[in-house]
């Protein structure tokens, strides 16, 4: 059985999460938790947020146990930009990008 869980306009760029994801990807839930717990970067706590979210939709809804699970799958994707402008010299206005982040985990049962 699978089990999945999203979140959307994250307010973090897609390369940063990237990390984080490449760190959980494969691992056991338990140990990914663990992970996401003990990381000092920014990202960490929205995932795990997720993370723990992927769980209990698994426990409830699946009647899976949290420690037969592990990460099957996550996506980081580009989310919405939010585009601002700045000003710059002779008049002129650079446009700036602020990027977003949409993250999909799927978590599966080990046999």
């Amino acid at each position: 059985m699978e089990t999945t869980a999203k979140l959307n306009r994250l307010r973090l760029a897609p390369r940063k999460m990237r990390l984080l994801a490449g760190l959980i990807k494969g691992k056991r839930a338990e140990k990914a938790l663990a992970l996401l717990d003990f990381n000092l970067k920014k990202g960490a706590l929205p995932l795990k947020k997720l993370l723990q979210s992927a769980l209990s939709n698994a426990k409830n809804n699946l009647k899976l146990e949290q420690s037969d699970l592990y990460v099957r799958k996550i996506f980081v994707d580009e989310g919405q930009k939010l585009k601002r402008w700045r000003a710059r010299s002779k008049g002129r206005g650079m446009r700036i990008e602020k990027k977003t982040s949409s993250i999909t985990i799927c978590l599966a049962e080990k046999k």
